[in-house]
C-alpha cells in the first residue's frame, strides 16, 4: 500500500486488491478514514501536528495553531486552525478537529513559511503574521490573549519589528499596533 507519512490516498493505490485491503483495515480499526479518499494509520494521528497538506491541500496553520507553534501563548489550541483562500470548498474530516478560516486571496500568502514539525513539512504563518492575526481577532479571542501574544513576541530574541509593521500596514491594523506598542 502506497503511504506518505502514514496518510493513505486512494488515488495512489494501484490495484483494486489494495483498495479492498484498505477497506478491510478500516473496518478492523487499523486505519481511520479522514475524508473521502484519505485514510490514516493511528501512528500518523498520534503526532501533535498533523500533515495538514495531506488533508487540506494548501492549508496554512494559523491563529491558535500558529501561536502554539511559535510559543507565543500558553493556550492549547481547541482544534487545528487552518487558513484557506476565500471561496474554496473544503470537506472536513470527522477527525481531527479542524477550524477553517477563509482568507482573501490578497492576504492569504502574506507570511507563509514552510516549517518542520517532527518529520513532517507544514505550512504555517510566521511569527509576525501570527501577531497581526492576534491583534485583528482581539475582540474574538480577548484583549488579554492578544496582549500576551504581543508581549511574548516582543520578548523573543528573533523579533523583526520592520516586518511586523509591514504586515500591519498590509492587514490595515498599523494604527492599532502602534497603540498596543505604546503600552507594552
Amino acid at each position: 500500500m502506497n503511504t506518505r507519512r502514514g496518510i493513505i490516498r486512494c488515488s495512489n493505490l494501484r490495484k483494486r486488491s489494495s483498495y479492498l485491503r484498505l477497506l478491510k483495515q478500516t473496518r478492523a480499526g487499523e486505519v481511520q478514514r479522514l475524508k473521502a479518499g484519505v485514510y490514516a494509520r493511528p501512528e500518523a494521528l498520534a503526532d501533535v501536528v498533523l500533515d495538514i497538506p495531506s488533508i487540506i491541500a494548501g492549508g496554512v496553520l494559523c491563529m491558535y495553531s500558529a501561536w502554539d507553534f511559535h510559543h507565543l501563548t500558553v493556550q492549547v489550541p481547541p482544534a487545528h486552525c487552518v487558513a484557506v483562500k476565500r471561496g474554496r470548498k473544503v470537506v472536513l474530516p470527522a477527525y481531527p478537529p479542524i477550524k477553517l478560516y477563509w482568507v482573501s486571496e490578497s492576504i492569504h500568502a502574506l507570511g507563509i513559511m514552510e516549517a518542520s514539525a517532527g518529520n513532517k513539512k507544514i505550512l504555517v504563518y510566521d511569527k509576525e503574521r501570527s501577531v497581526c492575526d492576534a491583534l485583528r481577532a482581539r475582540n474574538k479571542i480577548g484583549t488579554e490573549t492578544s496582549s500576551e501574544i504581543l508581549r511574548n513576541y516582543l520578548a523573543s530574541p528573533d523579533k523583526n519589528l520592520t516586518k511586523l509593521c509591514h504586515y500591519a500596514r498590509k492587514l490595515r491594523i498599523y494604527t492599532l499596533l502602534k497603540h498596543y506598542l505604546e503600552f507594552c
